[in-house]
């Protein structure tokens, strides 16, 4: 079925470009990616807002579900992917899907084939402030507004409105909706560039009636594709690619470093290095200790090679509970981590010990939190007290993956755990201190093994050995040409 849809959908692009002139390269690239399934999309919450005034006649509101629902085919639709919803409006608004509705494609595009058109006047503006206040509400489905997570509403319309929208929509815009205007035959033009979002010609689209409308869908698959370029082979990485939301990173195998580059990786792995504290926020650390922990952490921070392509640094926080206060790769300068440690507030509660390991493993060191393939993985617990849960199933697993952990206890700390923590050998992955006030000796003390330099050659050797060899060639040539003379004596006496 995919090859099927997949060989459909690239006729139907090729009958696209003879119809309406050349779609260009990168149009065909993102098609491309479309169709063979390379294509992400960046976690977004979308609202359709779609005009079911009398003026759309039943057959053409059709047509307008069938463009929806292309659009919604091609997209990752998920609770941490993109969220749809639909507004339907004429007089009244109507919300027939929301954001929180749906959590699934198949669901989704059931509940897109069952909504019918309200058939009375045309309140686009009235439409707009419910999606703002409604649709797009956390209680409908929304999430924070964030970097992370776009919001996008497409307003399909065939007339003019009978209400403003010009303020409504700058409002919408104001709250970082991204805004896209379909305009659909006797269209009012100017209204569309009132609602649409910059740059307009980008925002706005136009078609003569219902039966084109299907072909926007491309458009749209486009904007919300992201292709996987480590999938289609489009990058320039010696050995991994990572991808992310419409580029990559490149990555080296075990024992190998990236290099300033980004691209080629060096055979040496301790100078690429992710690293993650687990500090234990219990009451029994007190808030004037809480503040020794985190100079020893910029104490540590100090001595690490922060950058894009080497060190990155984690940081979470365990009492009763865990919580993450910045993952890997979120600061790449050694001021930015500090200013970061030092903004950290005080949890206290209890010692979950084993909880924050367990994060460690699930969460800290994963791609999704920031990890990199093919890099170091260094974990630091600093803890002033006995766990209040299991650490050994954790502990154990941790150096089965591989991480290089590092124990760090003070006061009440049970050494015991702290040795079942640390890396092998122990004498150099386990430090221990009765008083706050020295774990800055600790931070001197704890380092992590750099890169180390292949032996130079040993030249006074190799000298040695050749010129052995150029005596012994020597020696066997006097005795060649030796040789050879006796022979051509014997011959000339046997003449």
């Amino acid at each position: 079925m995919q090859s099927v849809s997949s060989a459909l959908l690239l006729f139907s692009l090729l009958f696209l470009s003879q119809e309406y002139g050349a779609l260009g390269t990168e149009t065909l690239r993102h098609a491309a990616a479309i169709s063979a399934g390379l294509c992400q999309t960046h976690p977004t919450d979308l609202v359709f807002i779609l005009d079911s005034s009398r003026s759309v006649r039943p057959s053409e509101y059709e047509q307008v579900k069938v463009f929806v629902s292309k659009v919604i085919e091609s997209l990752n639709v998920g609770p941490n992917a993109t969220r749809v919803g639909v507004v339907n409006y004429a007089s009244q608004v109507k919300n027939e899907v929301s954001l929180k509705t749906h959590r699934n494609k198949a669901a989704l595009l059931k509940a897109v084939s069952k909504i019918e058109p309200l058939s009375t006047g045309t309140m686009t503006g009235l439409a707009i402030q419910f999606a703002i206040n409604v649709a797009f509400s956390e209680g409908e489905g929304a999430r924070v507004r964030s970097p992370d997570v776009s919001k996008v509403a497409i307003i399909v319309t065939d007339g003019r409105p009978q209400d403003n929208v010009k303020d409504v929509s700058a409002r919408a815009r104001e709250a970082g909706i991204e805004m896209f205007a379909i305009g659909v035959g006797r269209v009012d033009m100017h209204t569309l560039k009132q609602i649409a979002s910059e740059p307009l010609e980008e925002h706005t689209d136009y078609v003569e009636s219902y039966s084109f409308i299907e072909k926007l869908a491309l458009k749209f698959q486009e904007a919300f594709c992201v292709s996987d370029l480590c999938a289609t082979g489009d990058h320039d990485c010696e050995q991994i690619c990572v991808s992310t939301p419409g580029s990559y990173k490149c990555a080296c195998n075990d024992s190998f470093t990236l290099q300033e580059d980004g691209k080629t990786c060096s055979a040496c792995s301790a100078k690429a290095t992710d690293v993650v504290f687990l500090i234990d926020g219990s009451k029994s650390v007190r808030p004037e200790n809480f503040e020794l922990v985190k100079k020893f952490i910029n104490q540590i921070v100090d001595k690490l090679d922060v950058s894009e392509t080497k060190s990155h640094v984690g940081l979470v926080q365990y009492s009763s509970s865990v919580r993450q206060e910045f993952p890997l790769g979120r600061f790449n300068t050694k001021k930015d981590l500090k200013e970061a440690v030092k903004k950290m507030s005080y949890m206290e509660k209890g010692t979950m010990t084993g909880q924050a390991l367990r994060y460690l493993l699930d969460s800290s060191f994963t791609p999704n939190h920031g990890a990199r393939p093919g890099v170091t993985k260094v974990g630091i617990v600093f803890t002033d007290g006995r766990s209040q849960d299991y650490i050994g199933e954790a502990a154990k697993k941790a150096k089965e993956l591989g991480f290089k952990m590092y124990a760090v206890g003070v006061g009440n700390a049970v050494e015991d755990e702290l040795k079942e923590i640390a890396s092998e050998p122990i004498a150099e992955h386990y430090f221990y201190t009765a008083d706050f006030k020295t774990i800055n000796q600790i931070a001197k003390k704890l380092h992590f093994k750099q890169c180390e330099e292949e032996n130079p050659c040993e030249c006074e050797s190799i000298v040695k050995f050749n010129t052995k060899i150029e005596e012994d060639i020597a020696a066997l040539t006097k005795k060649l040409d030796a040789v050879t003379k006796r022979i051509a004596t014997l011959e000339n006496r046997i003449v």
